[in-house]
């Protein structure tokens, strides 16, 4: 069965967690499927990937308890996500898409177009 638990990182007396999708039968520090997160608790520093992290609850994989308070305190601070709100424009009529009478040289930050010489 698969787990999203902690595995330990960082220095003696430092600790630095990363969250990860594993077997569970594997031991706390070994190899794992994905790493989902990370969780500084002396930061108070935590950082999910929701989207993964929902993905491997829906084929089955359990959270720890410690991981589970987790994503819950995470999903309270992290906005919905949403798409990045760009701005309203009119869609082109297929009479403008190729109407188009700018020049090169009248595009700021375009270099001027210099005819090749022939040798």
């Amino acid at each position: 069965m698969v787990r999203i638990r902690l595995t330990r990182l960082g220095a003696r007396n430092n600790p630095v967690y990363r969250v990860v999708a594993i077997d569970s039968r594997r031991a706390r520090d070994s190899q794992y499927l994905e790493a989902l997160g990370h969780y500084d608790p002396r930061r108070k520093v935590l950082k999910l990937n929701l989207e993964r992290v929902d993905y491997w609850l829906s084929v089955g994989a359990q959270p720890s308890n410690t991981v589970n308070r987790l994503i819950k305190r995470y999903r309270q601070t992290v906005p919905v996500a949403q798409s990045p709100a760009a701005p309203e424009q009119p869609p082109l009529s297929p009479e403008t898409v190729g109407d188009t009478d700018v020049e090169p040289e009248q595009i700021e930050g375009s270099a001027p177009h210099k005819p090749e010489s022939a040798n």
